[in-house]
């Protein structure tokens, strides 16, 4: 089976593999039409093991952001009603996904949702950590931007109609991306990693103010660090070694790749402040790219950036 569009990068980390190719849906489910290219029957969709094949396919014409939330998790009850509001004010440029993870294991393993709320999306295929416990609504909407923001990075730029009625208002033709941009979304495209961080990284030596260059090679650089590793192997090895940078560095990548970011920063924070001299540098440098992975207005990022401050003076 073909996994070209999670990327190798991915594996070990979040590996959705498993989760494609499902086969139909009963009778009386949604069929596969109603999720083809351009439409949907809803912006909001319950999404199961067996239904979770077409919302990967989904995600290549259109952000979608999966919620993962259990009946007994009274975070998510907080939560999940401003995800949906927040969605559908969008107007299709944004695909909700709500999971119950009591009733889907495999989506859960899948994801590694070691606590809820849990709240990734997934772009062409790939997913994008958000955010993990309940938000304010105003952070939900900087988020959601800045998902529309890395989404526009990697091509997907679709907006879909509900059900059989279009869009009330149908998107203008996005421009074509600057050439560098485009350079490395097609070097991600066929997995070559190295290209597109060549590509990130010639366009900011052009324009070192170029902010989806540098967000893009954030997210590429994570994913190239991540390729090949074994999640629960990195964690055990990081276990054993505490002092370890290389080891603590890779269990925080993974960490983030996963959705957990107050883990990962707690993580790189304890091992800076453990550590002196010259072997301090490559921690707080991967901190801040980190930061700029997430966003600097998540109250996640203030937070380990003031204690980062902190332990710096």
């Amino acid at each position: 089976m073909s996994d070209a569009s999670l990327g190798p990068a991915l594996r070990g980390a979040v590996d959705l593999s498993s989760l494609r190719n499902r086969p139909a849906a009963p009778q009386g489910q949604a069929p596969d039409s109603q999720t083809a290219v351009g439409s949907a029957p809803d912006v909001v969709m319950e999404v199961t093991d067996q239904t979770f094949s077409q919302v990967l396919e989904l995600s290549r014409q259109v952000p979608v952001v999966v919620d993962l939330w259990a009946t007994w998790c009274e975070p998510c009850k907080q939560l999940s009603p401003i995800i949906e509001k927040v969605a559908r004010e969008m107007q299709g440029r944004v695909v909700l996904a709500t999971v119950d993870i009591d009733q889907n294991p495999q989506i859960q393993q899948a994801f590694q949702a070691q606590s809820i709320p849990l709240v990734v999306a997934l772009v062409g295929g790939r997913p994008v950590p958000l955010f993990t416990g309940a938000v304010p609504e105003q952070q939900v909407r900087e988020v959601f931007a800045q998902l529309l923001e890395v989404a526009a990075q990697q091509g997907v730029t679709g907006t879909i109609s509900v059900g059989d009625q279009p869009a009330d208002d149908a998107p203008a033709e996005e421009p074509p991306l600057p050439p560098l941009h485009q350079e490395a979304f097609d070097a991600i495209q066929r997995g070559d990693n190295q290209a597109a961080i060549n590509a990130y990284e010639k366009a900011l030596t052009e324009n070192p103010r170029d902010e989806q260059a540098s967000a893009g090679l954030a997210q590429v650089r994570l994913l190239q660090r991540i390729e090949g590793a074994d999640l629960q192997a990195a964690r055990q090895a990081a276990a054993d070694a505490p002092g370890d940078v290389d080891a603590q560095m890779l269990a925080a990548d993974l960490d983030i790749a996963g959705g957990h970011v107050d883990d990962a920063f707690a993580r790189l924070l304890d091992l800076f402040a453990a550590t002196f001299g010259d072997e301090r540098t490559p921690i707080k440098d991967r901190l801040v790219e980190l930061f700029g992975l997430i966003g600097a207005s998540d109250p996640r990022v203030m937070q380990a950036r003031t204690r980062l401050t902190n332990l710096l003076f």
